[in-house]
């Protein structure tokens, strides 16, 4: 057998059901390398599949989209799929914008700016005390075999009045974490992915990845 051949039976391609750049960088850091018995992981996301259409996510809770885009990966690129959904849920505004949060301002695309922006309107002369929210992620896994894995993640802290921080993505820095006393936008990459929703539901995930 070719050393080229031996090398490919070594490998193992998992896609991320995203095309997020931020969040491709956050994962890279998270998920693991290899599995138990010694394949390399190798990681593509939808953007190594532009001829793929947009994935409808339809669902009513973050775990329905988190499922509904792993199993799209897996029947539309013939790949193991990892996908996540994820929402923040502010007290005040009773869990909103949750499952809607990438599609706060508009319905039919995400617009980080606008999305923050409602926030802020939604919340003006609203007390510190009464700005609680928390982020949650869902990891879903979609299998050849039909299996199907879900994990959780969360993550405490509040709103702010306005932003601090250049780090992070969509909520990142108008989310106060007191723990840290820092938004998620002020913090390390390593600071944020030890603490943060989407690092806990893909830290538990992965725990399936390396079984392979």
């Amino acid at each position: 057998m070719k050393e080229s051949n031996k090398n490919y039976y070594k490998i193992m391609e998992i896609l991320l059901s995203t095309a997020n750049p931020h969040k491709v960088k956050e994962l890279l850091k998270i998920l693991p390398v290899k599995t138990k018995t010694g394949k390399v992981l190798v990681y593509k996301t939808l953007a190594d599949f532009p001829s793929l259409p947009p994935v409808t996510e339809d669902g009513k809770t973050l775990e329905d989209n988190a499922k509904i885009k792993a199993v799209f990966g897996l029947t539309k690129a013939g790949l193991i799929t990892l996908a996540d959904d994820t929402g923040l849920m502010v007290d005040f505004l009773n869990g909103a914008p949750g499952v809607n949060s990438a599609r706060y301002a508009y319905a039919d695309r995400c617009d980080n700016k606008a999305n923050n922006e409602k926030l802020l309107k939604e919340l003006s002369g609203v007390p510190a005390a009464k700005r609680t929210a928390h982020f949650k992620t869902v990891a879903a896994l979609a299998l050849p075999t039909g299996q199907l894995f879900s994990e959780e993640g969360k993550v405490e802290g509040r709103i702010l009045t306005d932003y601090k921080g250049t780090g992070g993505f969509g909520y990142d820095a108008l989310f106060f974490v007191p723990k840290f006393n820092k938004t998620l936008a002020e913090m390390s990459e390593d600071e944020k992915n030890s603490i943060s929703h989407r690092g806990e539901a893909f830290r538990k995930i992965s725990k399936y990845l390396v079984e392979l």
